[in-house]
């Protein structure tokens, strides 16, 4: 009977042992830390093509990396009407809705604020996520210097 409890013993050991090895190796995250991952995205184009394809991207870098990850996009020239409340420019549905899906994940859109000016649209022009940078080049530069990777289509 002990040979059997130590056989039973061993046996948890082996599995309870093995499965703590598998959880060790996932990294517990935290709400408030910070994310290994800093990725932005200039978003200057009109194009609906090339806006579904960079869409699709961060959308991907979302389900790959989850809330290890920190995305900005930054709408500059024909690009910023997709954080318009109404665009001058065509902005499909399907755009706007992964725009304010994205959003809601955690994405966060920045509105070149040379370009506002340009249209002459002002902070309550833009949708309410879009967060205002007086330069959007500006913007792409100082988040690269923050270790932000660059993507541009």
């Amino acid at each position: 009977m002990k040979d059997g409890r130590n056989c039973l013993l061993l046996l948890l050991i082996m599995v309870f042992g093995l499965s703590g090895l598998t959880q060790a190796e996932e990294v517990l995250r935290f709400p408030g830390d910070p994310p290994d991952h800093k990725v932005v995205y200039q978003f200057n184009t009109a194009d609906e093509a090339t806006q579904k394809a960079i869409l699709f991207s961060v959308g991907a870098m979302v389900r790959k990396w989850g809330d290890n990850i920190s995305i900005v996009v930054v709408g500059i020239g024909p690009g910023l009407h997709i954080l318009a409340k109404n665009p001058g420019r065509p902005v499909s549905e399907e755009t706007r809705q992964r725009v304010s899906s994205l959003a809601q994940y955690g994405v966060e859109f920045h509105a070149c604020g040379n370009t506002m000016k340009a249209l002459k649209w002002t902070e309550k022009d833009m949708l309410p996520f879009a967060k205002i940078v007086e330069v959007g080049a500006s913007d792409l530069m100082e988040l690269q210097e923050q270790g932000y990777a660059y993507i541009s289509w």
